[in-house]
């Protein structure tokens, strides 16, 4: 005769918003299970004598409740869903027995084949739910969902639905370069675009990923070389939008910094089109975190100023005030300012800052072929010249450089 355990689960999509599921036990994997719960809208009591840190922060932002103490038989009363996850057996033991008493259904972490119901690894993307249950196998079931998950996100599994199909502008933040960095909603975004408007430093690769119907708008700004004008960018967005499409608007770095997205946000409200912006990573923070060098370090600086370095110091619609930023101590980063560095070294010694300042110049961050060139403010134009710096390039001035690079300084 068959055993219980020698047939498969049947796989069901549980509804537990609003419904009582009760944790008992309070450990790491109370804590691994205890959001994925909160996120579907349970109402979850968790029981047991002490919990984890994570826990009794969920506990105090009034997001589940703990019932301090040991388990009791009264704890199942109203429960739907029970997860068993001490460790002592003895204790789940007693949960699992009550739990098929009362025909409610549990999770037993210790011993999968004495609960009556398996937790899947669960993962969603593009408006679906993928729940794999790998016969007690977690790490194969979670590889397994991985896979669905990255097929669904890069489109290689098509998963069409036409629920969120509504014309309109996303502002998609693409990162510093790297294809990899672009958040998961800013990907989403792009493969389901009907039109994409893209800049030069936004991820390239991702490109060419699209679906062949898609239509693809160069707008590349090439430093003091052929560029689109933001007027004419604005226009396409919006007349694309107008016509029904789904326009995303894509750029390197993010949008709101010194990317002028909001200008573009300006433009589709006043045309009355809907805009939602991802924000992406952006680079004057990213890129010198992949260098290794931090822009704020205990004892070191307690502030960092990005800088646009587009403009010249003394140029007449320059904002940047230079001897206020000369007399600061903490780091300033210089983005788009590879032509004018030399000045704006100049300027901030000028200002009061050591010519012995430490400087780090990085090439083509997150790219294949990044490089950092380092220097002081003092030989910065040199150094710029002698290692043929080329845009794009994060510049990097203070202490923090010597802090990741101590044996040049």
């Amino acid at each position: 005769m068959a055993r219980v355990n020698d047939f498969p689960p049947y796989p069901s999509g549980l509804r537990l918003a609003g419904r009582r599921v009760v944790v008992v036990g309070g450990g790491h994997v109370a804590q691994r299970r205890v959001p994925q719960l909160i996120a579907v809208g349970a109402d979850v009591l968790v029981v047991s004598p002490v919990v984890t840190p994570a826990i009794e922060g969920l506990v105090g932002s009034g997001e589940i409740t703990w019932r301090r103490g040991e388990f009791a038989d009264s704890d199942l009363d109203g429960a739907w869903y029970v997860m068993a996850v001490t460790d002592d057996a003895d204790v789940n033991d007693r949960v699992s027995v009550l739990c098929e008493q009362q025909r409610i259904f549990c999770v037993r972490s210790d011993d999968a084949t004495k609960g009556t119901a398996w937790t899947p690894a669960v993962g969603r993307e593009a408006g679906i739910t993928v729940a794999v249950v790998g016969n007690r196998d977690p790490r194969r079931s979670a590889s397994v969902r991985d896979d669905i998950v990255a097929g669904l996100r890069e489109g290689t599994i098509a998963a069409p639905h036409h629920r969120d199909r509504t014309p309109g502008v996303t502002l998609v933040g693409g990162g510093p370069g790297d294809p990899d960095l672009i958040p998961i909603a800013g990907r989403k975004a792009l493969m389901s675009a009907d039109v994409v408007v893209a800049d030069r430093l936004a991820p390239r690769e991702l490109l060419g990923d699209l679906p062949a119907d898609v239509e693809l708008i160069d707008v590349a700004k090439l430093p003091r070389g052929r560029s689109a004008q933001q007027e004419e960018i604005n226009r396409v967005i919006v007349e694309r939008a107008l016509a029904g499409k789904r326009v995303v608007r894509f750029k390197g770095g993010d949008s709101f910094v010194f990317g002028r997205g909001f200008e573009e946000v300006i433009a589709c409200r006043e045309a009355g089109v809907p805009v939602t912006v991802v924000p992406g990573l952006t680079s004057p923070v990213s890129v010198p975190g992949i260098a290794g060098i931090p822009v704020t370090h205990r004892g070191i600086t307690h502030e960092f100023t990005v800088v646009s370095g587009h403009l010249p110091p003394g140029h007449p619609e320059a904002l940047v005030d230079y001897d206020a930023l000369a007399r600061m101590q903490g780091t300033v980063v210089v983005m788009m300012g590879v032509q004018n560095a030399p000045a704006i070294a100049q300027a901030l010694i000028a200002g009061g800052r050591s010519a012995a300042t430490p400087v780090a110049v990085i090439c083509d961050g997150t790219m294949p072929t990044q490089r950092t060139v380092l220097a002081t403010l003092g030989t910065l134009a040199e150094r710029l010249v002698a290692e043929d710096v080329k845009p794009p390039a994060i510049i990097v001035i203070g202490e923090v450089v010597a802090v990741a690079h101590p044996d040049a300084f």
